[in-house]
């Protein structure tokens, strides 16, 4: 099955063609799953082996058999239902409907009106102040962790899931990438994700996969020589 561009989007079909007791205008049924036109929009052509036009299978009560079909011959299906390839596939020529803030706040049929009656998420003042003392009892946590860890200093990192690391301390503070106090470490072997920077922005100076930025709750400082893991062997 091939796709060509003429006057109107059209579709084209080889054989072999079974012998059939059905009159053609059922086979523009079977057509319509395949090329999308609407049955009742078809105009069907057919062509012999060398391309030659036969014949308009344009008979509703003609068998399909009646028409010189043999093997190799091609139906030709003209859509004249006015589509043209490819006309939604651009969006941005789709009218879209827009509604204005104020608007839609006061309908009563919409997904914030319902969230508003239902005291739910971020209107349920109660739960939203509840979550906003917790994030900024964990902030003072953070930050009462991280001011025991001075950059500089030598520490090993116990994330869940991970083997314990070492590294060498070389920034503490608040970042731009998620909310909260992180130290970053220079891991004494590649086993980071960064060389210090994280989206675009640099927090502190290493080679590439040496750099991690890890809560404080996981890093203990202290005298922690390096190891070698042996992954210069590697």
């Amino acid at each position: 099955m091939e796709v060509t561009g003429v006057s109107a989007p059209t579709v084209t079909g080889r054989g072999p063609w079974p012998p059939s007791p059905h009159p053609a205008s059922s086979s523009q049924c079977k057509l319509e799953l395949l090329v999308g036109s609407p049955a009742s929009c078809m105009e069907l052509e057919l062509y012999g082996v060398d391309d030659k036009f036969y014949s308009k299978l344009d008979q509703e009560d003609a068998l399909l058999g009646s028409y010189p079909v043999d093997d190799g011959c091609r139906i030709h299906v003209i859509d004249h239902s006015g589509a043209r390839l490819g006309e939604y596939e651009d969006v941005s020529r789709v009218e879209k409907y827009t509604i204005s803030q104020e608007a839609y706040d006061q309908r009563q049929d919409t997904v914030r009106s319902f969230l508003k009656r239902s005291k739910l998420g971020r209107y349920n003042e109660e739960e939203r102040a509840q979550q906003e003392a917790e994030a900024a009892q964990r902030l003072a946590e953070e930050k009462a962790q991280a001011s025991s860890i001075p950059v500089g200093s030598r520490c090993e990192v116990r994330a869940a899931g991970q083997s314990p690391r070492r590294g060498t301390v070389m920034y503490v503070g608040l970042t731009d990438f998620k909310p909260g106090y992180w130290i970053g470490v220079r891991y004494d072997e590649p086993l980071g994700k960064n060389d210090g920077s994280v989206n675009g922005k640099r927090y502190f100076e290493c080679q590439a996969k040496y750099g991690a930025f890890v809560k404080p709750a996981v890093v203990t400082v202290g005298d922690f020589p390096e190891e070698d893991y042996g992954l210069d062997e590697i």
